[in-house]
């Protein structure tokens, strides 16, 4: 590897295994070191559908990507500078991300007849097969020095061999210039106490495979990148769960509701449920519930009780959670469902991202039974917008479901802890006992009925899924009544919108092309138009949070374009229904099912071709 004296911009660097090397640990622990470095990251777990394909299969391979920077980093990069490839297989799948100057470090201990034939391999050479001669390919026996490195340890064979990856690691933190102290830190913390000889094992190999890199020249700073110059604060790297759940936990301590999450673990939302029964001393009550229907049961239940309710899930987990969700929408009782979206029906690709759930999340219930639908756009602000979920539920008394997607839910960026302080308070609309008869359906000008909790004198009231008496709260067959509370139903939901920030353009308020996106692709889209607006290009963008109800200005911004091209990880679902509420416009679609998010330079060209 020649020596590059220049800083880099930025870089990309790919760890690729079977699903038990420990990739996403190896990606985890070099993420968080370059971010307490000051980088800007962003990075991109891949992992199978089939958790347990094969070992040495190409189905198997599990990756991890992680993008750094010395400015903003908005995507994990379409490309790496360098790869890391455990053995043949994770060279076959991810030759295709690789730029033409790449560095490939391959474990040659793992260049074998038989990994070879698992992944079809016609030829005893995998680097010219792949024709992968101009790249930069050091063949370093990983394995081999794993056991050299632990001659010593008391560990069997085996568990000497599963610390190859801290090999992997101690090369890629000195090409990058990078410390070893958090990496040992970590291990120390997990290990140290429960497994000593554990941590010891992972420390020496750490060390030995950034030994290795300087005694073989792999030189010290050929991927250096300056720190981001991020403002002042206390920043740590998460992921979009781990944000949305912290989310959720500073919206009870804002509203002073206790926090409850009825759920029903599910890929990819299960880390949700998993995080907030980690947080018992701050009044965080968990179900780990026997299927997705009980879990929202419970959450209504708690809801009903006085509590501030979410239940989480996948898109299958949606659609069971579908009748309880009407209830709750009946009953006008805050709730936050949590669909972080997958690929493909039923079961599909557990482990991919999609956003194939939007419109099951507008309509995909029995009834006129709408209910705010909002989309986190990264996995930082995953925290924001969950926020903004429980504000809009207990607020205006109503379920409230968040999209996230596996994408922002698994990946990870630098955050700065917010200050509890500038959060803005939750007011829910408590009710009161007074004098007279307690009209549990009375409603504000925003047509919000007040929250009434049980066992308080003079607010009895009955409750269920039955159509309700638009004052009282009595079971009503009433055919105006049932009229009424439908719009009514509609009417305070609309409403919301008077609560929500007009929508923001990224670039020129006019011009010849706006690219139009939700959700998690926000950082893919806003990365492509900014290297077209760099070559002078009239293209703009414009990223949506809230979806149900839409921002009051979109009308005018759709307006001051020549063309709008809607862009989603999903057949159209967007531009449907835009199409639906905007007829006064054309929305050109640019749509992928492929379970993989946005390309960047994919982006570019489809947004030049317009443009031409």
């Amino acid at each position: 590897m020649e020596k590059q004296n220049a800083l880099l911009k930025d870089v990309v660097i790919r760890f690729s295994g079977d699903s038990g090397d420990g990739m996403q640990l190896t990606g985890t622990l070099f993420s968080e070191t370059l971010a307490l470095a000051g980088n800007a990251i962003s990075t991109f777990p891949d992992y199978p559908a089939e958790i347990r394909a094969p070992q040495g299969t190409v189905a198997g391979v599990s990756g991890f990507q992680v993008h750094f920077g010395s400015a903003s980093v908005n995507n994990p990069g379409d490309k790496c500078d360098v790869l890391v490839a455990m053995n043949p297989a994770a060279l076959k799948a991810n030759a295709r991300f690789l730029k033409p100057d790449a560095t490939i470090i391959v474990d040659g201990d793992s260049i074998t007849a038989d990994n070879l034939a698992k992944a079809t391999f016609t030829t005893d050479d995998p680097i010219s097969e792949l024709a992968l001669e101009g790249r930069n390919v050091i063949i370093a026996r990983i394995t081999t020095m794993t056991r050299e490195a632990l001659a010593e340890s008391e560990l069997d064979n085996k568990s000497k061999v599963k610390c190859k990856n801290m090999f992997a690691l101690g090369i890629c933190l000195y090409i990058t210039d990078r410390a070893t102290d958090h990496a040992h830190d970590y291990i120390n913390t997990k290990f140290g106490k429960k497994n000593p000889a554990v941590a010891a094992a992972n420390n020496l190999v750490i060390e030995a495979g950034y030994n290795y890199a300087a005694n073989n020249h792999l030189s010290h700073n050929a991927y250096a990148v300056e720190p981001a110059g991020l403002p002042k604060g206390k920043y740590r790297t998460i992921n979009g769960n781990v944000a949305t759940a912290w989310g959720f936990i500073a919206a009870s301590e804002k509203s002073s509701r206790p926090l409850f999450c009825g759920s029903y673990p599910i890929t990819p939302a299960t880390v949700i449920l998993e995080e907030l029964a980690k947080h018992k001393s701050l009044g965080v009550k968990t179900v780990q519930a026997e299927d997705e229907i009980a879990g929202i049961c419970t959450a209504v239940g708690a809801a009903y009780a006085g509590n501030f309710a979410v239940t989480t899930t996948s898109g299958p987990g949606l659609s069971l959670k579908s009748e309880a969700l009407g209830l709750a929408v009946m009953a006008e009782l805050p709730l936050v469902v949590v669909d972080v979206q997958r690929g493909g029906p039923s079961t599909g690709l557990p482990t991919k991202t999609e956003q194939s759930d939007l419109l099951q999340a507008l309509y995909g219930r029995n009834g006129e039974c709408p209910v705010p639908v909002i989309a986190a756009s990264s996995p930082s602000d995953c925290f924001n917008y969950a926020f903004e979920a429980s504000k809009i539920a207990m607020e205006h008394m109503t379920p409230v479901i968040l999209l996230t997607d596996g994408f922002i839910a698994n990946s990870s960026e630098a955050w700065a802890f917010p200050k509890m302080s500038d959060m803005p308070t939750i007011t829910p609309p408590i009710a009161v006992a007074g004098e007279g008869d307690f009209m549990p359906y009375k409603r504000d000008e925003r047509h919000v009925r007040s929250w009434a909790f049980p066992g308080t004198a003079g607010l009895e009231h009955r409750i269920g899924g039955l159509e309700k008496h638009a004052a009282t709260g009595n079971i009503s067959y009433d055919p105006a009544n049932h009229q009424q509370m439908v719009t009514t139903r509609a009417a305070k939901v609309a409403a919301v919108v008077e609560d929500l920030p007009l929508q923001v353009v990224d670039g020129d308020a006019s011009g010849d092309l706006l690219v139009v996106g939700w959700g998690g692709t926000r950082g893919h889209l806003c990365s492509a138009v900014a290297q077209l607006r760099e070559q002078g290009k009239s293209v703009s963008h414009c990223h949506f949070n809230y979806i149900n109800p839409l921002p009051k200005n979109l009308a005018e911004i759709f307006a001051a374009f020549k063309r709008i091209v809607v862009c989603e990880l999903n057949e159209g679902q967007a531009a449907s229904y835009l199409q639906g509420i905007f007829p006064q416009f054309t929305f050109e679609r640019y749509n992928k099912v492929e379970g993989q998010p946005f390309n960047v330079a994919e982006l570019v060209n489809v947004f030049n071709e317009k443009l031409n």
